[in-house]
């Protein structure tokens, strides 16, 4: 199963990977030099791109790059084609897809179906 890496700025992406159980490392403002090391997917809210700064520290660490598998975001669908805008530039960006999006801090839908997503890039 590929690890999980992902960045929370308010709180809710926190919330949403503490609903999966699943271990997953969060994103450091302080010190976002960090090596996944491994295949991983990127979890990150929609949030303008200077707040991203961070993340795109963290993506260009060592390995990092090479071992993104997809990106899975969040936003808030009522601001349309802005809704996960973030997860989707980097996407664009890397080459690599967008796995699945949700909104908030995510339904247990969302958990349930993010597992799924986390089990096939793991079988991959």
């Amino acid at each position: 199963m590929p690890n999980i890496a992902y960045y929370s700025v308010t709180g809710q992406t926190r919330r949403f990977i503490k609903k999966t159980g699943l271990q997953a490392y969060e994103i450091n403002d302080a010190d976002p030099f960090y090596e996944m090391g491994r295949p991983f997917i990127l979890v990150v809210p929609s949030y303008d791109d200077e707040m991203m700064d961070s993340v795109i520290d963290f993506l260009g660490y060592k390995s990092n790059r090479k071992y993104i598998k997809g990106v899975v975001g969040s936003g808030n669908r009522n601001f349309n084609e802005l809704f996960n805008h973030t997860g989707r530039d980097i996407a664009k960006g890397l080459k690599i897809p967008v796995l699945y999006e949700y909104e908030f801090n995510g339904t247990d839908r969302d958990v349930e179906e993010f597992k799924k997503v986390v089990n096939t890039i793991g079988a991959k």
